[in-house]
């Protein structure tokens, strides 16, 4: 297969960048599990940097499975390069390095994922870099917390909890007008449902943990963009902070990357489902998702989006500790448990601060996963009646 191949997005996850002839023909790729790889002599040694394309030396500069995952995530998010990592937090970690130094400072959404907002916040500041976080709903957000030394916007649209978007062409428009570096976390969208390069925004990341993975038996995270800066983040904070994904990890995510986007309908079809139920709930209050007409941000999602994903939280008129705890126990198909983007499905009580009101409150979030939708709108139902 070339390795040009062209065609949708299903075929492209399938097919992009696989070579089957030199891999005896085998559907699916093989996977090079090993850290080191050997010369056929020392000349071809010494100068295993100058060949073009350079050999394979250490897997912790590259690996062919790893590279592979690669040029398929780039080419769905329609960038030139990706680098991947041993982890969604790795891979913002190294985004973010390699657009702000010593003495810069960040905007940042303040509804962003909260390690995200723990590495600017608290982690970052040892190393001379400030933060500044806002609402972002609006690009003004952005215009007023700029300062002479800001050198990166990080935005995450759908953002965490409350699923607020930004708008990326004009933030990406207003960030190049100052020189500003732009990142997006796309984790939530996935590329199948939002291509943030094409607004300009200059990289992507990812916790592929989640949707690219799919399947909840791996870590990883990738960063994609320009090939000048993907070659520069890979030499500098991909090769010496060693974050990298290990080739056994690349080959589960070349799995997942198969169904993604069969999966992704599945999740929106039934978050749609349940987001509507949930809102025609009387004893629920708000539910936040960017897939419902009555979104407050509809007319940009519609614009930005091609369609959403399966996280969605809503809050109850009881929004207390006690009533939130009560719905999340007595649900049977929803597991209590951290991360999301699985095909299971998963619940968990958080406490908040309203993004509009700035009052704290008790949410539930939902990743809606890939059970029978009638099974889950059923558990909501007898857990809502508890």
């Amino acid at each position: 297969m070339n390795q040009a191949v062209a065609g949708a997005f299903e075929t492209l996850c399938i097919h992009y960048g696989e070579d089957r002839r030199s891999d005896h023909g085998a559907v699916t790729p093989p996977i090079h599990q090993s850290s080191t790889f050997a010369y056929p002599d020392a000349e071809s040694f010494s100068g295993r940097y100058a060949e073009s394309p350079a050999r394979y030396d250490y897997t912790r500069v590259a690996n062919p499975t790893t590279d592979l995952l690669e040029k398929k995530i780039a080419m769905l998010e329609r960038g030139e390069s990706a680098r991947a990592f041993g982890s969604g937090m790795a891979a913002i970690s190294a985004a973010v390095l390699s657009c702000a130094g010593s003495g810069d400072h960040v905007i940042c959404v303040e509804t962003v994922y909260g390690p995200t907002r723990r590495l600017l916040d608290e982690y970052l500041p040892r190393l001379g870099i400030e933060a500044t976080f806002v609402r972002g709903i609006d690009v003004a957000d952005f215009g007023g917390a700029i300062r002479p030394n800001t050198k990166l916007i990080y935005v995450e649209s759908p953002s965490s909890l409350f699923f607020e978007l930004q708008d990326l062409a004009a933030v990406a428009q207003l960030a190049r007008t100052r020189g500003i570096a732009t990142i997006c976390d796309n984790s939530n969208a996935t590329p199948y449902f939002q291509n943030p390069l094409d607004a300009g925004i200059d990289l992507v990341v990812h916790t592929a943990t989640k949707y690219i993975g799919g399947h909840s038996d791996l870590v990883a995270g990738v960063v994609i963009g320009s090939a000048e800066r993907i070659a520069r983040l890979s030499t500098r904070e991909g090769e010496l902070l060693g974050g990298i994904s290990e080739p056994f990890t690349s080959w589960l995510m070349l799995r997942g990357l198969r169904t993604l986007a069969i999966r992704m309908e599945r999740h929106q079809e039934t978050a749609q489902a349940i987001a509507r139920r949930l809102e025609s709930e009387p004893r629920v209050a708000r539910v936040y998702y960017p897939g419902l007409a009555s979104h407050p941000q509809r007319t940009l999602a519609a614009r930005q989006m091609r369609g959403h994903g399966g996280m969605l939280s809503f809050r109850l008129k009881d929004d207390g500790r006690r009533r939130a705890f009560a719905l999340v126990d007595a649900l049977q198909y929803f597991f209590i448990a951290v991360s999301w983007g699985g095909y299971e499905s998963l619940a968990i009580p958080l406490e908040a601060r309203d993004p509009e009101s700035g009052e704290p409150c008790w949410i539930v979030r939902l990743s809606v996963g890939l059970e029978n939708q009638v099974d889950l709108l059923r558990d909501l139902e007898h857990a809502l009646n508890t």
